[in-house]
């Protein structure tokens, strides 16, 4: 007889039961308590780990360069800067919207790093109203061609607060955001547009931006030259045009070379200009100023046409004078090789010039193009046009230990001649292309020399504070041409409305104003190259481009010759026509349906090779497609169901 459990034993039980959850209750318990983690995990880092980011892009291109990091990290006072971007006219530009959020999300990151010495805005402004005319105001320019035609701003303007009457520090200025509006803005500078054509030099250009606002003072540069560059205020000449545009940005120094023992600290660039017959203590002074980690550019030349310093006693063969220009001893100390005897002439980048009422096309005055100018160097990336005139060129000797990275150069139909023959050409420049050989070398007409640099005066190593090598980032930046600094290579003057003004037609003077705007910076600031760009095009895709662009090159190519061929039996059977006109005539129009049908065959190849390229991108684009949207989900699927499986029958197999 089985005695049935008591009333005690049955509710034990049952509370038992109450008081022991089921497995599907643990699980939503933990459940739960883990949204509570994640959530407060959220929390947490985006309050206090705000500033702790993970680039994973394969060129680290959210990552600021050590450069870029020194520079905010020494801001002395607040900065702010305020990205304009018009969204509505930039509508149907995505590929402007995508480089927006990358320049957007640089700044973000710069802001982050500063800790509250950079203020960001980001502003949109429509079209008539205030930001607008704050846009304008600030120096950024408006491009066309947005949507229904509307302006498009998209520049970056930045101004520099002025310093607490109680001499607060600038962290904590800046940490007030109403404090720095109350106070009176000391500088205003402005990036006019963000051209995605530069956005290997965004984190440069947007550096250079803060750099330029945290100084107090325009950069003084030193200049030494032999040339009149300074005009003549007795003859009512004025200064160079380049110097005009020097002193708008710097504090222009003249420097007299006879006189010179020793360059100034405070000389953030010198420009030596025509050296010649330099003293050696001109030369030690430059020598020991580039050592210390100075910013030297050199111009020399191997014939410098507008020096009007030479007399009779630099006469070369033939009665004319020697306007060459070196600087033998301290090259030589660098390992540079310089010849003021030969000049570099290019047929294929001749200037057209006129010269009494003929015009002549000058191999020694050449105008460089895109193709001859570095797009990865920040000098010379967005120019487009160069022109020099009697140019030298550089090289390395072979035992050098510096780098030779060219800014322009010539073309590989460039030709090197004696600079005397050059100057007897000089009434005929057509002289020049007699007997033209071309050497098939790009000779370089402008570089960057980067050290380490020895000292050209070892004999002077016991002098106090002798230098014998340079610093780590020393920097000379070498130029084999000094006519292109003058007016006549690249501005024009015009009379408008009773004013001189000046017609800009080469970019010599962008260039001078570059190399001196990108030597003036801080070390940490020469030290930001260029970068990656964010886009990433689809290798693939054209690589399939680049196949059917050869099938229509040969396609077209067989069309051309055919062409020609059918125009040669045209011309054969023209002389026939007066003996046999009736049979000349009918040879011909069949010579013309033939071709006319090969045409059409040729035409329809083209069109086969245009359909195959369509269908290949077309089954690529389908793959992808069929690869994220529907493969890569099923195997998602498929591996949950068969875990799921899996766990189901070992807890069945448990039991």
């Amino acid at each position: 007889m089985v005695e049935s459990p008591s009333i005690r034993q049955r509710l034990r039980h049952a509370f038992s039961t109450l008081l022991r959850p089921s497995r599907r209750t643990v699980l939503y318990g933990l459940l739960i308590v883990l949204m509570l983690i994640f959530a407060s995990l959220i929390v947490t880092t985006s309050r206090w780990l705000r500033a702790s980011r993970i680039d994973l892009t394969t060129d680290q291109l959210y990552t600021l360069t050590p450069g870029a990091l020194h520079i905010i990290d020494t801001l002395q006072r607040p900065l702010k800067i305020t990205l304009y971007f018009s969204d509505h006219a930039a509508r149907d530009l995505p590929q402007l919207r995508s480089y927006e959020q990358r320049v957007s999300e640089m700044l973000q990151e710069m802001v982050a790093r500063s800790h509250g010495r950079i203020q960001l805005q980001i502003v949109d402004p429509v079209p008539y109203s205030d930001d607008e005319a704050s846009a304008e105001g600030s120096g950024l320019t408006a491009a066309s061609g947005g949507t229904n035609g509307e302006r498009m701003f998209f520049g970056l303007a930045g101004t520099a607060v002025a310093a607490t009457n109680d001499g607060a520090p600038a962290d904590a200025a800046a940490a007030d955001g109403d404090a720095t509006e109350d106070r009176p803005v000391e500088r205003a500078l402005s990036i006019p547009f963000f051209d995605p054509a530069r956005e290997a030099f965004l984190e440069y250009d947007v550096a250079k931006l803060l750099y330029e606002l945290n100084q107090t003072s325009k950069p003084e540069i030193g200049v030494i030259s032999l040339l009149p560059i300074d005009g003549n205020p007795v003859l009512g000449e004025q200064p160079w045009a380049v110097l005009q545009q020097l002193g708008q940005l710097f504090d222009v120094k003249r420097l007299d070379a006879d006189k010179l023992k020793q360059v100034d600290e405070k000389i953030k660039v010198l420009l030596l200009i025509q050296p010649r017959h330099l003293s050696a203590d001109a030369q030690y002074a430059i020598d020991q100023y580039v050592l210390r980690g100075g910013h030297l550019a050199v111009f020399v030349d191997p014939d410098a046409e507008l020096d009007t310093g030479t007399d009779a006693s630099s006469l070369v063969g033939g009665g004319q004078p020697d306007q060459s220009s070196d600087l033998p001893r301290l090259f030589a100390a660098w390992g540079v090789l310089f010849d003021p005897t030969k000049v570099v002439l290019d047929r294929a980048r001749m200037l057209s010039i006129e010269q009494g009422g003929n015009s002549f096309n000058h191999p020694a005055m050449l105008g460089l193009g895109s193709q001859e100018l570095n797009r990865n160097d920040v000098i010379t990336a967005s120019l487009q046009r160069i022109d020099v005139s009697n140019a030298g060129h550089f090289d390395l000797a072979p035992n050098a230990r510096t780098r030779l990275i060219p800014l322009f150069q010539s073309s590989a139909e460039a030709e090197l001649v004696s600079t005397q023959r050059v100057m007897a050409a000089s009434n005929d420049p057509t002289q020049l292309l007699q007997g033209y050989k071309p050497d098939n070398a790009h000779y370089v007409l402008a570089a960057r020399l980067r050290g380490p640099f020895d000292s050209a005066f070892p004999e002077r190593a016991g002098k106090a504070g002798h230098l014998s090598v340079s610093v780590p980032n020393a920097e000379v930046v070498l130029v084999a041409d000094t006519d292109m600094l003058s007016d006549r290579l690249w501005v024009e003057p015009q009379n408008i409305l009773g004013q001189t003004m000046l017609r800009v037609f080469a970019n010599n003077g962008d260039f001078v104003t570059n190399l001196v705007d990108n030597l003036s910076g801080s070390s940490a600031l020469l030290s930001i190259r260029g970068r990656s760009t964010s886009q990433r095009p689809f290798t693939r895709v054209q690589a399939l481009r680049n196949v059917a662009d050869q099938k229509f090159l040969q396609k077209e190519h067989e069309l051309e010759q055919q062409l020609a061929e059918t125009r040669r039996r045209l011309e054969e059977l023209q002389p026939a026509k007066s003996s046999q006109p009736s049979t000349a005539s009918t040879e011909q129009r069949r010579e013309i349906e033939q071709f006319r049908q090969r045409q059409l065959a040729i035409n329809k190849e083209l069109r086969d090779v245009q359909h195959q390229l369509n269908a290949e991108i077309d089954r690529l684009g389908f793959r992808l497609k069929f690869i994220n949207i529907v493969l890569v989900p099923i195997l998602v699927i498929a591996f949950g169901l068969l875990y799921g499986w899996r766990r189901s029958r070992r807890s069945r197999e448990r039991r």
